[in-house]
């Protein structure tokens, strides 16, 4: 991470709990960790996130099955929206949350 006056700072996240694919899962863990850091009032200027130790899907342990509804089914929605990405463009679909609203 640097910082507006030019300072760095650089912190090491812990492992997901379980293998995941999801943007969701990156997303909380990196919130997380800027949440530990508690910077108050600090300025961001760069944010580098470094994955490591990545597999292929297939040899993973399998699907964990989820009781939250609402989350699964934005996890069956991301796939379409990766695809939607990539045949017309970046940032052409994404979640719904993530666009302004028509005034």
């Amino acid at each position: 991470m640097r910082l507006a006056g030019g300072a760095t700072a650089r912190r090491t996240a812990e492992r997901l709990p379980q293998p995941s694919a999801h943007t969701e899962d990156l997303r909380t863990g990196t919130l997380r960790l800027l949440d530990a850091m508690a910077f108050q009032r600090a300025r961001i200027r760069r944010l580098t996130l470094t994955a490591e130790d990545l597999r292929p899907a297939d040899e993973g342990p399998g699907t964990q099955l989820s009781l939250d509804q609402t989350r699964e089914m934005r996890l069956c929605l991301e796939p379409v929206i990766d695809k939607l990405n990539a045949r017309y463009g970046h940032r052409v679909a994404g979640p719904a949350g993530a666009y302004r609203k028509a005034s």
